[in-house]
């Protein structure tokens, strides 16, 4: 191996110690995350006329089955046979182990529901919630850069990241690595920038979740070609599990929200997906 010229060295543990309590740095980054997208999320909505006495509930059951969706799925492509013998584990967050995309199927299939059932507008929940993602997503990477678990290929560039603490995730000590957890960070905060600059445009509402559902998953399919198959394996194709999913996202999930879009803002009348819109007339 040709010895490291100048790299980023980190050797913070990812686990630190308020007494007896252990504290991940993961979790605490997700913390963040999610507190400071709140701060963005909650403010668009009530501009957009989702009533502020139901964001509370809104906002809690999303995230709370956000979570969940990112960890069943994790568990889904980890390998679901281990965690049916090691139930306990199905849920141990606190090991690593989070796949966006399923926080993004489970907590927008729970905006669709809680539109219908609150009775607001669905295509402004979903805007709120990719804004909420964009936001949320670069600050929570910070945990998997101290972390280590989200590398690339072994690499001597001025920005690639050497571990040495031996409780960190990547393969090897001392060894630089492409940071594609810092990559992905960049490349987020890029969407986001997009996304604001559509909503100061005046697009429709559900134009700026529809734009994060086409470009979320072409940052994937580019970003998991970089990303080290010691950890995330080739599965099919030469790609990898997350680059399927964004195939399928793209081929499968965006056409759908754009015909549900379409079917919700027909000129002939209101739809479910619209409900905080009066039911048309009879003529």
């Amino acid at each position: 191996m040709t010895p490291l010229v100048a790299v980023i060295k980190i050797g913070i543990d990812p686990v630190f110690h308020l007494g007896p309590l252990a504290i991940h740095w993961y979790g605490v980054g997700y913390a963040v995350a999610i507190l400071v997208a709140l701060e963005v999320a909650l403010p668009y909505a009530g501009r957009h006329g989702i009533p502020r006495a139901k964001l509370g509930a809104i906002s809690f059951w999303t995230i709370v089955m956000g979570l969940i969706g990112g960890r069943l799925f994790f568990d889904l492509q980890s390998g679901a046979a281990y965690y049916f013998t090691h139930p306990l584990e199905t849920f141990a967050v606190w090991q690593g182990g989070m796949a966006f995309f399923g926080a993004i199927f489970l907590a927008s299939a729970t905006l669709l529901f809680l539109a219908w059932r609150m009775k607001v507008n669905f295509w402004v929940l979903l805007d709120a919630g990719v804004l909420f993602a964009a936001v949320g997503q670069p600050i929570g990477r910070i945990g998997n850069i101290i972390n280590g678990d989200i590398l690339g290929y072994r690499s001597n560039l001025p920005w690639a990241t050497a571990y040495s603490n031996p409780h960190s995730f990547a393969p090897e000590l001392g060894v630089g690595y492409q940071p594609v957890a810092a990559y992905e960070a960049l490349v987020i905060l890029l969407v986001l920038g997009f996304l604001v600059w559509m909503r100061r445009r005046g697009v429709p509402d559900g134009w700026v979740g529809i734009a994060y559902f086409i470009l979320y998953p072409l940052t994937q399919f580019g970003l998991f070609f970089l990303r080290n198959p010691v950890n995330v394996p080739v599965i099919f194709l030469g790609l990898k599990q997350a680059q399927l999913t964004s195939l399928g996202v793209l081929l499968l999930g965006v056409p759908m929200l754009l015909s549900a879009w379409w079917l919700s803002h027909r000129p002939a009348g209101g739809s479910a997906l619209d409900l905080d819109q009066p039911p048309a007339a009879p003529s």
